[in-house]
């Protein structure tokens, strides 16, 4: 069986902004540059769902952790559920306010945060939760936390109503 060459979709490629043509990008460089040139707004949602036993012994109201990322053409939510992670687009309007329906519904929601620029050192090896993938969203500068409330406290206690930007240096501890 004769197999063809991986190359990505040129018009993928070529509708990503900043994109030069020329060679082909491997590696995940081609969606880097367009997530990059696209502003992207992150949401932190916290809730107090327990679908394991186990999360009845975290503080009730913080059960739980998700997150939101808002580009021009709309939202994307990442939802690490027991076992599986659930990335979805939603089929709503571009200015459907989420952070204010997730409030609605019982969630405390944080946010807007500016994800920040990928790490340069090793990452840290925490075993994945859903503290860990809202620690990665948010970037090297995320403060440390185990548990989603003690992620709440700590984005709470550094954040204003202003736009969030998480540094290496401002809150990592």
């Amino acid at each position: 069986m004769i197999s063809a060459p991986l190359v990505p979709a040129p018009d993928l490629l070529a509708a990503a902004p900043g994109y030069r043509g020329g060679g082909v990008a491997f590696g995940g460089a081609a969606h880097r540059r367009a997530a990059e040139a696209r502003p992207q707004r992150l949401w932190i949602a916290f809730g107090g769902g327990a679908d394991q036993g186990w999360m009845r012994l975290l503080r009730p109201g913080f059960r739980h952790c998700f997150a939101a990322l808002r580009d021009e053409g709309g939202w994307t939510v990442l939802d690490p559920l027991s076992g599986r992670l659930l990335v979805t687009r939603l089929p709503v309007e571009p200015g459907f306010d989420l952070p204010g329906f997730w409030g609605r519904a019982g969630c405390r929601v944080l946010g807007p945060f500016v994800p920040a620029a990928p790490a340069q050192a090793w990452p840290a090896v925490i075993p994945f939760s859903c503290v860990a993938l809202c620690r990665a969203l948010l970037g090297p500068g995320a403060p440390f936390a185990v548990t989603p409330y003690g992620l709440y406290r700590r984005l709470e206690k550094n954040s204003s109503h202003e736009e969030n930007v998480l540094d290496e240096s401002g809150s990592g501890g």
